[in-house]
């Protein structure tokens, strides 16, 4: 007779089995879950003191020269580090420009009739190899260990000029809207503008606006820096530090004021850790000595293209040949569009992840 049956009288009748006591059972799955649970949070809190408060200043030099750099979220690197250290990082990454404006006359233009057999090197092929049947421009596509963009290649810079947004003073516009309407065929932003409380319509471009030879806008503020970038009337791309009468006399047809430099007259800056600019989307601006201007723009803050640095910024170009060569505005402000197609990625988080603008270089036919 098994256990667990007994007779009862004339009746043999069954005992249930006892049931398993499932409260040990699941107070160790509870247990489990939270020695899971604390595990992990200390493993990602230790990395975070790690990357932040370690003995390796890598990240965070990236983190404070990327926060305090895009003006809208410098409290990123206020909340965890005190002035001191930010102040030291910055002062350990920095550019040091060169101490010159440039000279037009070492500008030599040159035409080139496809039928070049050596080349200085692959990035000189790219650039001097153009496309079957275009002769204004051609797109290029780069890429790094943090970065993917385009630079474009601009074969006669006598089409390139700046656009403002037809609401100076008022609000910024669209880079699509301003390519439209000017029916350029590329359009990449230029210059910064005033945002006081990191939300404004980009209504005031910084420092002085030169468009056709005429001032069209000139708003000083104290977080400006930079110098003068832009075309003279004889199409060629000088940079200088200079005032806004200086820079009328230099001849200048089309010009905002940014930067920093990256190369004068052929001489790249002196680029202290990352140049203290951080790593983000960026824009930038160069001519080779043959007179073919550079539009570069990188993405940024995704997944597959975390942005650029100076020191990136500056090898690009040398690698293409800038003889002069500046940087723009960038961040969320960075955008290319080329037959009226965004061709990037944009960040901004608008429309198409746009922001209203002031000043936009654009190329027409």
């Amino acid at each position: 007779m098994k256990d667990n049956q007994h007779i009862n009288g004339n009746s043999l009748y069954s005992i249930p089995p006892k049931k398993e006591n499932n409260k040990h059972k699941k107070w160790s799955i509870k247990k489990k879950v939270a020695i899971i649970g604390s595990t992990i949070f200390i493993i990602c809190l230790s990395s975070f003191l790690f990357l932040f408060y370690g003995p390796w200043d890598g990240f965070r030099n990236f983190w404070i020269t990327s926060a305090m750099t895009t003006m809208s979220h410098q409290y990123l690197a206020t909340w965890f580090y005190s002035d001191e250290t930010i102040q030291k990082v910055l002062e350990d990454n920095q550019i040091i420009e060169v101490g010159e404006v440039t000279d037009p006359d070492l500008i030599s233009f040159r035409q080139y009739n496809g039928n070049i057999m050596i080349y200085k090197n692959k990035y000189e092929k790219e650039i001097l190899t153009k496309d079957p049947g275009n002769d204004l421009y051609k797109v290029i596509n780069i890429s790094g260990k943090t970065y993917q963009g385009f630079l474009v290649a601009i074969y006669d810079p006598s089409k390139i000029s700046i656009a403002t947004t037809q609401y100076l003073g008022i609000r910024g516009e669209a880079i699509t809207d301003v390519a439209k309407r000017e029916n350029a065929v590329i359009a990449m932003n230029a210059g910064g503008f005033y945002d006081p409380d990191w939300n404004s319509n980009g209504a005031l471009p910084h420092g002085t606006v030169i468009c056709d030879g005429e001032i069209v806008s000139d708003f000083q503020d104290a977080n400006m820096g930079g110098g003068f970038i832009g075309f003279t009337k004889d199409d060629k791309l000088v940079l200088g530090k200079m005032t806004k009468e200086e820079a009328i006399k230099m001849g200048y047809r089309d010009a905002i004021e940014f930067g920093p430099f990256l190369i004068v007259n052929g001489k790249s800056s002196f680029i202290k850790g990352n140049g203290g600019w951080g790593i983000a989307p960026r824009t930038a601006i160069g001519q080779r000595r043959d007179g073919i201007v550079l539009f570069l723009v990188i993405n940024g803050r995704l997944a597959t293209s975390i942005g650029a640095d100076m020191v990136d910024l500056t090898e690009i170009m040398e690698n293409y040949g800038a003889y002069n060569a500046a940087n723009l505005d960038g961040g969320s402000s960075s955008e290319l569009v080329i037959n009226n197609k965004i061709i990037n990625i944009p960040v901004a988080g608008g429309e198409n992840g746009l922001r209203d603008m002031s000043t936009f270089w654009i190329v027409k036919k």
